[in-house]
């Protein structure tokens, strides 16, 4: 795993273009520890960087920027290609022998002989690269399918300047630090800058399964080489048409291969382990594979309901790995959060960043390389929110709009804290963690016009953004297109979709990589496989949803390797107790960055809405915790900037 970046600014006469994109590479030392480099031509104006962190092949020939064998081509890259042995051999059989046992130097020779798109049709894996072409002067940008691996970019001022990270392009000091006002409304809805925007304006985020090409004198043309809407609809007419215990046994054998490739590694290797069906079938499938006892980590609380610590533990114990564990404190949390916006580069608030960056911390002083279980919640149908829309949209939409209103305004007239207790009455196996929150969040989407507005709203931080940006209107991206009703008109199958295409790579994998990044750890997501998530997309639906349960198919893989019993309970998210903490031990962090006078001068937010908040939130009226974060995240980004 490694971190690229890069300048093409023909004309520009940088003479120090060569020092430049070095500096920008090692703005991103923790991505690639192990080694740096940079390739340039002042001449033509091009410079690519590099910063490695050694899995496959540590040796100096493993070292990029690298060059193929007939000199025409330079490649930086990021990311793994776990089938590059078996693209070696078709390459050796066809004469074009790779230079050293490295994945690069497949990568490169396949694309010098190939092309690119061909090549990217072969590769299984996560990427990220750039490769200059020096006969017709034309520079490739590539990102992997389901966007595991980040790829930032910008056109500006004659130059075309990228990078693994976004600060990697601010430290070429060649372009405009605008903050886009509608990227940052979109943020407060998403708690993520939404792709292809960043939070600055006329910087992108390359999309996932896209090629970039640039040459000089034209504007940058981007092409999709692979694309989920199309792999989704065409599960429509092209479905399975084996038995269910047919579908059982095919998905265990693509995931058993998934699994197996992403152990390949030269250095120590582990996994995450939450005790969740996804995390708990990649360390299942692990340990089926491996003859030792799989090394698993995994981190807990001591708040109830948001504690799985004791579940990885009975995973672990029946599997017989070899577990570690941590408890987390409101200290550790006091502790991390002023790194959160130097590791997460824009602003980024889903709260599960803190635990994400501590687990990876407790498993980079064991391994270097990791398997995790993200991915599962979308390929497999597994969110609650899937459920929760289809039943809140079939009551709304047999009841009188008021009527609903009315329900709604009882609901919110509770306190999310009364309501938990209340919730006690109810058995806790049947009761989800954080019951009030999430009737709370119920009443806000009981007025909805559409399950599409429903599903909308329950993603949402911030249900109206522009009452929280002064002067920003949000973009509206896929969410709000009606297209995506052709591609998937059942509604749980749509919104799965536009979870892949929006949450999964913004949300859950800029989670993972920026804090696995942080400590130089490389977090591998076997669920992501594409040929797994292909197969997943042609499953009848019946076989991923049971008696209103997702991941069906997944869960009957898993309990073919660990008990059936030891998985029956009520789903719980990765989460940390945000709203407590907000309210005692974090106090006065947030006070400092929610200052009214702060607000004021810096004029991002509309400081009355802010403010309010941040008093019904103490007070305990309303549970304000996701909203919130986005805005103190926002601002602990601001603020960080400043230090640059």
């Amino acid at each position: 795993m490694c971190g690229i970046a890069g300048i093409y600014a023909p004309r520009k006469n940088l003479k120090d273009i060569g020092q430049v994109a070095q500096s920008m590479a090692d703005t991103m030392k923790m991505r690639g520890p192990d080694d740096s480099g940079v390739w340039a031509d002042v001449e033509t104006g091009i410079a690519l960087s590099h910063r490695r962190l050694a899995i496959i092949d540590c040796s100096p020939a493993g070292h990029q920027p690298m060059v193929s064998a007939n000199e025409r081509f330079i490649i930086a890259y990021n990311g793994e290609i776990y089938n590059f042995s078996d693209i070696a051999a078709e390459l050796t059989q066809a004469g074009h022998t790779p230079k050293g046992g490295s994945d690069t130097a497949v990568l490169l020779e396949a694309c010098a002989t190939w092309g690119v798109e061909k090549t990217l049709s072969r590769c299984i894996g996560m990427f990220a690269f750039a490769l200059w072409d020096r006969d017709t002067q034309t520079l490739t940008l590539a990102r992997d399918r389901l966007g595991i691996k980040p790829l930032f970019w910008t056109h500006q001022n004659g130059c075309l300047v990228f990078g693994s990270e976004l600060k990697a392009i601010r430290a070429s000091n060649l372009i405009n630090e605008q903050i886009d006002r509608s990227a940052l409304a979109s943020y407060l809805r998403h708690a993520y800058v939404p792709t292809p925007h960043t939070i600055f304006e006329n910087v992108h985020k390359l999309e996932p399964g896209h090629i970039l090409t640039y040459t000089h004198g034209q504007e940058p043309t981007l092409s999709q080489y692979w694309d989920i809407r199309s792999i989704a609809h065409s599960g429509l007419t092209h479905s399975f048409t084996g038995s269910y215990d047919d579908a059982v046994q095919q998905l265990e054998e693509h995931l058993l291969d998934a699994v197996k490739k992403r152990m390949i590694a030269d250095v120590p290797l582990g996994a995450f382990l939450s005790g969740g069906i996804d995390s708990s079938a990649v360390v299942a499938l692990m340990q089926a594979s491996s003859t030792r006892p799989v090394k698993s980590f995994s981190i807990g609380f001591h708040e109830k309901g948001y504690d799985e610590s004791a579940h990885a533990k009975a995973v672990a114990e029946h599997l017989k790995t070899d577990h570690t564990e941590m408890y987390v404190t409101p200290q550790d949390a006091l502790d991390v959060i002023p790194e959160l916006p130097k590791w997460y580069d824009e602003p980024f608030a889903d709260s599960s960043q803190i635990p994400t960056l501590l687990l990876s911390r407790l498993t980079r002083n064991h391994v270097t390389v990791a398997l995790s279980g993200d991915g599962g919640d979308e390929v497999f149908a597994g969110y609650n929110r899937y459920f929760w829309a289809t039943k809140i949209w079939n009551y709304a939409n047999k009841v009188p709009r008021p009527v609903r209103n009315l329900s709604a305004n009882l609901i919110k007239a509770i306190s999310p804290v009364v309501w938990d207790g209340l919730g006690k009455a109810v058995p806790s196996k049947r009761l989800p963690p954080q019951f009030g929150d999430k009737l709370h969040k119920i009443a806000g989407v009981l007025g909805a016009d559409s399950i599409d507005t429903v599903y909308r709203r329950l993603v949402s931080q911030w249900p109206d953004p522009a009452t929280g940006v002064a002067q920003g209107s949000e973009y509206q991206g896929l969410l709000w297109d009606p297209q995506t009703r052709n591609d998937r008109p059942d509604a749980i199958g749509r919104m799965q979709m536009l979870d892949m295409l929006t949450y999964l790579p913004d949300d859950i994998l800029t989670k993972v990589d920026r804090a696995s990044m942080a400590v130089s750890l490389e977090a591998r997501v076997p669920l992501l496989d594409h040929r797994v998530v292909e197969f997943a997309w042609s499953l009848p639906r019946e076989f991923m949803v049971r008696n209103g349960q997702g991941k069906a198919i997944l869960r009957d893989v898993l309990y073919r390797h660990v008990p059936q019993e030891l998985m029956e309970r009520p789903k719980m998210g990765f989460g940390v107790p945000i709203a407590n903490w907000l309210r005692t031990d974090l106090r006065d962090w947030a006070e400092h960055l929610l200052d009214t006078n702060r607000l004021q001068s810096e004029g991002y937010f509309n400081v009355k809405a802010v403010r309010s908040m941040w008093d019904e939130h103490l007070s305990g009226r309303h549970n304000w915790q996701y909203a919130l974060w986005t805005v103190l995240m926002f601002q602990g980004w601001m603020e960080q900037g400043q230090q640059r």
